[in-house]
Formats: C-alpha cells, sequence, structure tokens
C-alpha cells in the first residue's frame, strides 16, 4: 500500500549503491591511457608492482558508485540539519561564488602586502564588521575554529593576568552547562577549571557563584567562561550581574559566542561587560562546516585584552584613511611602491600579543564567504536572520511538547534551540529516537548534551527551515512517539532504511576500518 503521507514515507532513502569490488570483471576498463613516449623515462623499478589490487570498471560504474555515495551523506543542502548548538544553516551559494572569485582562490598568503591589497581590505572590513555587530574595540581573524578562539582567549586571560606583576590567578568558574571545549580549553591554558551549578530554571545558581568568589576564591580567581544564551537554549537573565561579580573579584569574563545566531543585531555582548569571545563564522555566518573543517574562530576583545589579541591582525594605515583610499584588488597601481596610497592596509601585531595561533591568516575562504554573508544581509538582515531564527525554535518546541518536554524554563521562550527531556516510555533512550529519524529522511538533534538534562535532544532549526519542514520534522517526531508505544522494537532496531544498521559506535571509535576492499 502507497504511504499517503510523504512527510512520514519511510521507504529507502536511495536506490542501492553499486559497488566497486563486487562488480569488478576482469579486463574492463574506464580509462585508456597513452603509450609512453619513445626514449621517454620509465618509471623507477622500486614503484612497479607486478599488480594492483584494484577493481575493473567501466567509468560510468565508477561515476554511479561515487554519486551513490553522495546521495546516502546527509548534507544541510539535501536534508533538515537540526543540530543543537551547531547552527547548521544553509550555504548561500552567491558566497561560494564569492570565495571561487580568481583573485581569492590564486592568491598566495606569503604574497607581498601591495600584492594582496584587496584580501586584506576584505579582512580589514570584515574585523570591523564583527567589531560593529558585537561592540568589541578589537578583532583578530587567526582562530581556525571555536576551540582555537576558545583558547586564544583564555591565553589572552592568562597573559593579562600575568601582566599584573605575574599574578597567578589560576581558577575559571564554568557553569555545569557549558560546551564540552570549554573545561578542556581551560585546562589546555593552564588554568582550572572548577564547574557552577545551575538553579532550578536552567541559569547560573547565584549563591553558588557568590560563594566561589567570596573570601579566599576572590584571590586565585581567574575569570569565568560562560554561553550566553546558554546550552539550554535560554538567554542568561543574571547576566550582567554575573560579569560584575566576576570583575568585583578580580577575574575576567570569557564569553563563548558558538550561540551568536540569536543575538545578531539585538544584542551586543561588550556591551554586557564580557571582556573576550570567539565567534564562529562557520555556524552564525553561513559558512560551511562539518566533516571536521575548515572553520574560523574569530576572537574579539574590549580595552582590557585587546592588546592581547593574535597577531598580526589588518590595519589601515592613518594616512590612507584620511584620504579615503580604497584599493582594489591589487591596491593603487598608480602609486609607487612604499607609498602609504599603495599599500593602505597592513599587518601588525597588537603590543601584548600573545602570538600567532595559525598559520598564514587563518582560512581565508571561509572568511570571504563570512564577509559576503554579512554585506548581503546587513544589520538589518542580520536582525531579522535572529528573529526568525528564534521564531522557528519557539514553534517547533511548541509543536513538539506534548512528547519532548522542556525540562528548564518550559514557562518563557526559548532563544535560537531548546532541550527537551523525551521519556517515550517502553525502554526507549534518546539514541533510538535518533536512530529512526534517519528512516524519516531527518538528520537527527544533538543528543545526550548538555549533560545536565537526562536523556538530552537539543535542537536547532535556524532561520531558513519552512513552517512546513518543522511542521513534518515534528510529524515524525510524533509518529516515533506512537511507535514507542505501539511497538518499542522498531526503534530499538534502527534505522532500517539505510545501507548499514545500527552500528556498535565504541566499537567502530576503537577498531575503524580505515579501507574498502574485497571480501576475503
Amino acid at each position: 500500500m502507497t504511504n499517503q503521507n510523504p512527510v512520514l514515507d519511510t521507504s529507502p532513502l536511495v536506490p542501492p549503491v553499486p559497488l566497486l569490488f563486487e562488480e569488478s570483471v576482469p579486463g574492463r576498463r574506464g580509462a585508456i591511457l597513452p603509450e609512453p613516449e619513445p626514449g621517454g623515462t620509465p618509471p623507477p623499478p622500486e614503484l612497479i608492482r607486478a599488480a594492483l589490487d584494484l577493481p575493473e570498471l567501466s567509468e560510468s560504474q565508477v561515476v554511479r558508485h561515487f554519486t551513490g555515495l553522495s546521495r546516502i551523506n546527509f548534507s544541510v543542502d539535501g536534508q533538515f540539519y537540526p543540530l543543537g548548538s551547531c547552527t547548521m544553516k544553509y550555504n548561500p551559494k552567491m558566497n561560494e561564488d564569492a570565495a571561487a572569485e580568481e583573485g581569492f582562490r590564486r592568491s598566495h598568503p606569503l604574497l607581498a602586502g601591495r600584492y594582496n591589497q584587496g584580501n586584506l581590505a576584505l579582512m580589514y572590513r570584515l574585523q570591523e564588521s564583527l567589531k560593529k555587530l558585537t561592540g568589541f574595540g578589537g578583532c583578530s581573524l587567526q582562530g581556525a575554529a571555536g576551540a582555537q578562539g576558545e583558547l586564544a582567549g583564555m591565553l589572552m586571560i592568562r597573559a593579562w593576568h600575568l601582566s599584573r606583576a605575574g599574578e597567578e590567578r589560576r581558577r575559571v568558574l564554568i557553569p555545569d552547562s557549558a560546551h564540552g571545549t570549554n573545561p578542556a580549553t581551560c585546562t589546555m591554558a593552564g588554568f582550572t577549571a572548577e564547574s557552577i551549578p545551575s538553579g532550578p530554571g536552567g541559569a547560573v545558581d547565584m549563591d553558588a557563584l557568590r560563594r566561589a568568589v567570596s573570601g579566599e576564591g576572590a584571590a586565585t580567581l581567574g575569570g569565568m567562561m560562560i554561553t550566553n544564551p546558554g546550552t539550554l537554549g535560554l538567554f542568561e537573565k543574571n547576566i550582567v550581574e554575573i560579569i560584575r561579580i566576576i570583575h568585583d573579584a578580580g577575574g575576567l569574563v570569557y564569553g563563548d559566542g558558538a550561540n551568536m545566531n540569536a543575538l545578531m543585531g539585538i544584542v551586543k555582548p561588550a556591551d554586557l561587560g564580557f571582556d573576550v569571545m570567539h565567534l564562529n563564522l562557520h555556524k552564525t555566518f553561513s559558512t560551511p562546516h562539518g566533516g571536521g573543517g575548515p572553520g574560523a574562530g574569530a576572537i574579539l576583545a574590549g580595552k582590557t585584552l585587546g592588546a592581547f589579541l593574535p597577531g598580526p591582525v589588518v590595519v589601515r594605515r592613518a594616512e590612507a584613511q584620511k584620504a579615503g583610499t580604497a584599493p582594489g584588488p591589487s591596491g593603487n597601481a598608480g602609486a609607487a611602491p612604499g607609498d602609504p596610497a599603495a599599500e593602505p592596509y597592513r599587518l601588525e601585531s597588537p603590543p601584548s600579543s600573545i602570538g600567532r595561533i595559525k598559520a598564514f591568516q587563518g582560512n581565508f575562504g571561509i572568511l570571504v564567504r563570512a564577509y559576503a554573508y554579512i554585506r548581503t544581509l546587513g544589520g538589518r538582515g542580520l536582525r531579522r536572520a535572529s528573529e526568525y531564527a528564534v521564531l522557528n525554535a519557539n514553534y517547533l518546541r511548541e509543536l513538539v511538547k506534548e512528547h519532548y518536554p522542556t525540562p528548564f524554563g518550559a514557562d518563557r521562550p526559548c532563544m535560537h534551540e531548546f532541550t527537551a527531556a523525551p521519556d517515550l516510555g517502553g525502554g526507549i533512550h534518546t539514541v533510538d529516537i535518533a536512530k529512526r529519524l534517519i528512516d524519516y529522511g531527518f538528520h537527527p538533534p544533538t543528543v545526550y548534551f548538555p549533560l545536565i538534562v537526562k536523556e538530552a535532544l537539543m535542537a536547532e532549526p535556524t532561520e531558513t527551515e519552512t513552517k512546513e519542514t518543522l511542521e513534518a520534522f515534528a510529524a515524525a517526531l510524533g509518529a516515533i512517539a506512537e511507535e514507542a508505544r505501539t511497538n518499542p522494537e522498531l526503534l530499538k532496531g534502527a534505522p532500517h532504511n539505510t545501507p548499514v544498521g545500527r552500528l556498535d559506535e565504541t566499537a567502530a571509535a576503537r577498531n575503524p576500518i580505515l579501507r574498502y576492499g574485497p571480501a576475503e
């Protein structure tokens, strides 16, 4: 019987993928190599093998194999990708075209400054845009990921403390709902992480915070790492008071900017009192991420820490700024080398810089995409993107709340994401829900994070998803809740309609199969 609701169609997602070794036929080939030229130099004997254990296939078979694999992969271009805290946004194709422009794509980062003026101008303008968006006075684009931006920020805080008569302050407070990278970053930067519990409403327990900085605790306090909105998807309503408490105790506050997608054009973190933060350009500003990179974790700082930013950063010469010079891709060709008009943009390190944290000037292609996104939307468009992200998250939370309730902050609006605590009975765990969603054609949300929520399921729909997509996703979650009641074993064995079923993820991590070959 044909399923009348395509939203809940759980038929196989793609046809079977042709397998290279299994379809191999001796003598079949997809390419004809030219005969070696007479008198040419033969390959070194040690590189010549009598036989290669490779499949023998036609070109069309090879193309169909890899095309089939690409159709199995989940991607933001193919499926709804509601990974909470990861902000898997749609990647505008115009931004891809901008990054592929020959002047950007072919320029080498070690070219002399006068040949790279267009690249430096873009980086400078991106720095200025991010500063305006966040309210900070300094920006470095070197960070290659959010975690690297975090590390830079904490190294800056440590350098600042050491610059004050060698003051050693090693304790850093971190909410128990923090991103997992925060405690690791804190430790790598030479600090000691200390957890602060959340209160019943999901916000930082203010009494616990005050106890942590009272008495002798104030003398050893280095600072605090905090995400706002937090990983529960809630805005920290006491954030100004929290930062004041840390500052009064002699510490500094690092802001994890992973959730900036809820704040663009609405709140400037520097106005809240943060001393330093990073921004995930590969999240908030729509550039591709996943699969290990590339990323961009821009670092922003206020007056206290601006001099410690990793360098070099792009600066604009005062003479050029006064003259209003705006170079093209190759600078001002009419000016002599060495003339400030020829090189109005240059790289300089802040006076107390912690040094370089990335080769060259960061992942430049990601910076181009982020700049194109900002210039396309402008200030009003960035604000609307955040407003739509918050609207989508609240609508989705409302659609699924019957079976997927929010344990913290259910009585107030969430931000761009929410964390549910499903309890479907029948011995069903969140991982079973996640695996079953794959059968419905949806990438699962983030699961088991944050750790303070039992069986956590964390969803972030982003701003570009349509009402129909959100409703289809909610319908799938509703159907899974019904399946948990009537046929729980169906969920425990999911996914069923993928080329590979439920894997032993622990064994896969410990004993990976890194090479595909013929069956033995």
